[in-house]
């Protein structure tokens, strides 16, 4: 198959980008498969990319000296606001306005392929409104509906129906999806996003190191995180709590740090490339967000075999921890409860171990070929 993936852009650094950058490399073995980003911001890839993968941008918005100058016509359009995806969307994101709707609607009618797969609710309804029925037309949901605004549930209420299919990462937003669009059984599925097919390292979980990733935002609640890590600072004092991430939120966990006493036991690591690797350093993963699409983290902390505590909230975590088994989920938003799962494993290396290595099992029903050859089943399913 011709499989093309439609990205904002590619040199980003947040978890969609390196999901479809994992699992194009991974259809790539058997497939021709493209990366198509909205835009070009930086000069290569912030994840590498398999190099089977064809990458391409349709517009530059490189920051650069070199960048080429754009016609008075295309700087006109680039100020102009993007008509066709959620306002939210259109607001928030750099990546959406008249010059690149403009230059997906040209590419989405000259496409030669099987399959374009796009990967965030903007992308699905321009891929809905402009797509070509020459080709399938796949929508993916990396969130979860109930995270989404109301002007994103619009869209998705008029338009996301007319492709072809859709994939969503937990079964929660499965039903969600099904309950608010009149689809046949079989157009939306649950595929988890894919972990990368390399040599993975092991914990030894005798580290007295607590780990959490992903950016620095409200939802991931990482000041909560913080006050729950203060049980374990106080009956071990040897041990440390990692934040992997940027984003806006680093003074609120500087500061919730500072009023606990903590600013020498709670450090901020700033993003990483190779999250699976400082995840091996901890003996534990911590999850503290209010609600999550699916848990990308949680999986990765499984593939070095170490356990994770985490809030059972909505979607994710539920349907990827077996809690007792390769971690334990506390209810959600009780900073109480996470303290005292913190501090249990903490305390008890003989379960660490225990749970570490069922993680290790667990993390196999995620491996990239794995996850591909489901994506290949469903898409020739769809082509039927």
């Amino acid at each position: 198959m011709r499989i093309t993936f439609l990205v904002g852009d590619l040199h980003g650094t947040g978890g969609t980008i390196r999901s479809t950058v994992t699992l194009a490399g991974g259809l790539a073995r058997r497939h021709r498969v493209r990366i198509v980003g909205l835009v070009r911001g930086a000069a290569r890839p912030f994840f590498p990319v398999d190099p089977r993968v064809r990458v391409s941008a349709l517009t530059d918005s490189r920051a650069w000296a070199d960048r080429p100058e754009p016609s008075r016509r295309v700087r006109e359009l680039e100020l102009r606001p993007a008509t066709l995806v959620p306002r939210s969307e259109a607001r928030s994101s750099t990546v959406f306005n008249a010059a690149t709707e403009e230059a997906l609607s040209a590419f989405l009618a000259r496409a030669r392929t099987d399959v374009v797969i796009a990967t965030r609710p903007g992308l699905n309804s321009l891929l809905a409104l402009l797509g070509s029925d020459h080709y399938l037309r796949i929508g993916q949901e990396h969130l979860n509906l109930r995270q989404r605004t109301d002007d994103v549930l619009d869209h998705v209420r008029r338009h996301h129906g007319r492709l072809d299919g859709l994939t969503v990462l937990t079964d929660a937003d499965r039903r969600d999806h099904a309950a608010l669009l009149d689809r046949p059984d079989g157009w939306a599925v649950t595929i988890p996003n894919p972990l990368p097919d390399v040599r993975y390292p092991r914990s030894r979980l005798i580290n007295p190191i607590i780990a959490a990733a992903g950016r620095l935002i409200p939802v991931k609640q990482y000041p909560v995180l913080v006050r729950a890590f203060a049980r374990v600072a106080a009956r071990h004092p040897d041990w440390q709590l990692r934040v992997y991430g940027h984003g806006p939120e680093r003074g609120a966990i500087r500061a919730a740090a500072g009023e606990l006493g903590l600013l020498d036991r709670v450090v901020l690591m700033g993003r990483t490339r190779d999250v699976t690797g400082e995840f091996a350093k901890a003996s534990l993963v911590a999850l503290s967000s209010r609600h999550e699409g699916f848990g990308i983290s949680i999986v990765e902390a499984f593939a070095v075999g170490v356990p994770v505590v985490g809030f059972d909230c909505p979607h994710g975590p539920r349907e990827l921890i077996t809690s007792g088994r390769d971690g334990l989920l506390v209810p959600g938003q009780d900073a109480d409860a996470l303290g005292e799962a913190l501090l249990r494993l903490a305390g008890d290396a003989a379960e660490r171990q225990r749970m570490g290595a069922a993680a290790r099992e667990t993390a196999r029903r995620f491996h990239v070929d794995h996850v591909a050859h489901r994506w290949e089943e469903y898409l020739v399913e769809r082509l039927g």
